[in-house]
């Protein structure tokens, strides 16, 4: 079971709202804010995947880059003494400390 809904990459939230007794979600993991809505989850998915459209449309025509999530890079903050301890690791094993850091959370994630 997903809690997100996707589309061309991008990735949706999935809220209910009591107050006004509907759907609602905004897209994921960019910048720009892009919102939908809808009164049951085929509408909700439907406002979903146009909103991502409209998005992909507006950047073409204004000639913008469109954001994208998942670049495959993002900022970590640990604690000094864990910082020192994975450098060391890295060092050890003669990789990279992102190399090491990826395999871990490679673990983590399975």
């Amino acid at each position: 079971m997903s809690d997100y809904l996707q589309h061309k990459g991008f990735a949706g939230s999935v809220e209910y709202s009591a107050e006004d007794d509907c759907l609602y979600g905004k897209v994921l993991f960019i910048r720009s804010l892009l919102t939908y809505q809808g009164n049951n989850v085929a509408e909700l998915k439907q406002a979903f995947v146009e909103t991502v459209e409209d998005y992909l449309d507006d950047c073409r025509k204004g000639g913008i880059k469109p954001e994208r999530p998942f670049k495959g890079s993002f900022n970590a903050r640990i604690s000094p003494a864990s910082h020192r301890k994975a450098a060391l690791r890295a060092a050890k094993e003669g990789v990279s400390l992102n190399k090491l850091v990826e395999r871990a959370l490679n673990k983590e994630l399975v």
